[in-house]
């Protein structure tokens, strides 16, 4: 097993992709935190991992006071923090036009402040014992302009510099630190989202012609928080079935989208 006995906290865990990198980091013999903003939804996903010595807490990550009190609770009852999977955030497509700055500042403040402060709080403790394993969620949208993107792209681009800035900064702590920016997911907040044009549209740009699943994605975190990766730092791993790598593509007799 890669992670035996290692405390991984996953915060936005309660569902979809960061309770399926849960599973797999329990499947892998870490002891998993699922810290969300719903506690409820903590614990019931907690249950389904049959891991007893699991631990679930509430969250808002956007909340100086609640990340540090989470973060001390983890400490409390293990005495460290080995990997942090930096997952909580929320959506958005709003127009550029019409994205209010009540709903820009919301994004930013969840997607990437809360990010930072998860993150300092973890690394704090990380630094103590010159070791550990950080991962922050990106997107596709931090890396390429897309209609209704204007919060959550920008949140997402300043997390893959700040992950920069991180692994400068942590190197000589023993601190990996890295990002995992998904393509399209099969989570149910797609399913939602996604109206069949924007499927179609995905699929047909996506080489591999499909969307991901968050168990794709659970699986490039187990490796980047395994010593497998102990030599990746600083990096961007794009999860996403070769859809950042496209330019121009021809399928034959298939027809693109209608625009």
């Amino acid at each position: 097993m890669r992670l035996q006995g290692k405390i991984a906290l996953v915060t936005g865990g309660a569902r979809g992709i960061g309770l399926a990198i849960a599973k797999a980091f329990v499947a892998e013999g870490a002891t998993p935190v699922i810290a969300d903003i719903n506690e409820q939804g903590a614990r019931e996903a907690l249950g389904t991992l049959g891991a007893s010595d699991g631990l679930a807490l509430a969250v808002n990550v956007a909340d100086e006071a609640s990340v540090h009190g989470m973060v001390q609770a983890i400490v409390d009852r293990y005495g460290r923090v080995d990997i942090l999977v930096n997952n909580a955030g929320i959506g958005g497509n709003t127009p550029f036009l019409d994205i209010t700055l009540e709903e820009w500042n919301r994004t930013i403040s969840i997607n990437l402040t809360g990010a930072f402060l998860v993150a300092q709080a973890c690394a704090r403790e990380m630094v103590k014992r010159r070791s550990g394993k950080i991962i922050n969620i990106a997107s596709l949208s931090g890396q390429r302009g897309g209609h209704g993107r204007a919060a959550y792209g920008a949140a997402k681009a300043g997390l893959e510099l700040l992950t920069k800035v991180m692994a400068v900064e942590l190197a000589e702590f023993g601190i990996n630190v890295n990002n995992i920016a998904p393509g399209a997911i099969e989570t149910e907040m797609a399913k939602f989202a996604h109206d069949q044009a924007t499927r179609a549209a995905y699929n047909y740009l996506i080489p591999m012609t499909r969307y991901g699943t968050p168990e794709e994605i659970a699986d490039a975190a187990v490796f980047l928080s395994s010593d497998e990766s102990r030599y990746i730092h600083g990096h961007t791993l794009n999860v996403d079935g070769g859809f950042r790598a496209a330019g121009l593509m021809f399928r034959g007799d298939k027809a693109a989208p209608a625009s």
